[in-house]
């Protein structure tokens, strides 16, 4: 099974074809009856999480193989990830992923996928590398902007759950982005993006704002 294409996207921290290049891969695989034993669901699992296509993602674990579940903890780790997207457990997103020793050849994905200067270590028998990356694509930055969306004013430990981070850290970066402090009451003022005045209301993204605002609440 020739796998370059997705080597090189990796390589080349062209993330968000991975996903895509997988599909296209492993159908032509099933089509003509190769065996696929040597598959990186890993990284096509983490692909389609990458895209935040969570129904992808649960439909490539529905479909693979139990001997490979079974016998790859680095792919069930990536599972993992996904059950906390699924749940909307935006804490244990990053639980799960700080909480494996990821590969070399996953690990820049998941840094990526985190999106923030996040260090990483990587290695066997004691011997570790750190990679740290910054993506803009980030989970962390979704996060963010949905809070920024649905809250006028949130507390500190709130912005700390949801960001997955300690509280310091979290009333760092509200404050980097244009946040401003209540120290005595730990309450963070959130600060609205600019809107364009000829911007028309799209009624399904309000949808689901609506929908995340709900599952953030409860």
């Amino acid at each position: 099974m020739d796998l370059a294409a997705v080597h090189a996207a990796l390589a080349g921290k062209s993330y968000s074809s991975v996903a895509p290049l997988c599909d296209d891969l492993f159908l032509q695989a099933a089509s003509r009856g190769a065996a696929t034993d040597g598959w990186p669901y890993a990284v096509h699992l983490l692909a389609h999480l990458y895209l935040n296509d969570l129904n992808s993602a649960r439909f490539l674990w529905k479909s693979t193989p139990q001997e490979a579940k079974d016998a790859r903890p680095e792919l069930a780790a990536v599972w993992r990830i996904g059950q906390c997207l699924w749940n909307r457990d935006y804490a244990g997103v990053y639980a799960a992923a700080q909480g494996f020793e990821w590969s070399p050849e996953i690990a820049d994905f998941v840094a990526a996928f985190l999106g923030h200067h996040f260090v990483v270590w990587v290695g066997k028998s004691g011997d570790s590398d750190v990679h740290t990356y910054t993506s803009w694509k980030s989970y962390r930055k979704r996060i963010f902007q949905l809070l920024t969306s649905a809250y006028s004013t949130i507390s500190v430990a709130d912005v700390a759950h949801f960001m997955g981070m300690n509280e310091e850290d979290a009333t760092n970066y509200a404050m980097q982005n244009g946040w401003s402090l209540d120290a005595a009451a730990r309450m963070l003022t959130v600060v609205k993006p600019k809107v364009k005045t000829n911007q028309k209301l799209d009624a399904s993204k309000l949808q689901r704002l609506t929908e995340c605002v709900f599952h953030l609440e409860h």
